[in-house]
């Protein structure tokens, strides 16, 4: 459906006309989501519903920087029981523990941040116990 619209045709009459045509060689039928419900339609209108959707899409999460921090925190909890050398479990808490240090230092925008560094060894001394041989 690249053609430009002749001189002198009514657009709705080459509009038609490029509809039926294309319902003819069955290219409607090939399209993406051809006989889907389309999605959202039942949602009240949000005029942002495309940025939203393009970043669900991406995985973009927007967090305020004080909540994003305390998510990377939390995360870090847990690939910490999941690491398998004790020079793993010291750079995951190092990377993150310096992330905390400056926001202690310089609070970010939004939320209070309820962080306070990991205490490494101690940290390092759990998983050690959690992954001695038995």
């Amino acid at each position: 459906m690249t053609e430009r619209k002749p001189p002198g045709v009514s657009f709705e009459s080459w509009v038609d006309k490029q509809i039926r045509e294309s319902e003819q060689r069955d290219d409607i039928s090939r399209l993406p989501g051809f006989g889907r419900p389309i999605d959202g339609l039942a949602a009240p209108y949000d005029e942002d519903w495309w940025i939203k959707r393009k970043l669900r899409r991406e995985g973009v999460s927007v967090l305020p920087p004080a909540l994003a921090l305390r998510k990377e925190a939390e995360d870090v909890r847990e690939a910490v029981s999941r690491a398998r050398t004790e020079a793993e479990v010291r750079r995951l808490l190092t990377g993150v523990d310096e992330k905390i240090r400056a926001a202690v230092r310089r609070p970010p925008p939004g939320p209070p941040l309820n962080l306070e560094p990991f205490d490494i060894e101690a940290m390092v001394e759990e998983w050690r116990a959690a992954h001695r041989p038995s």
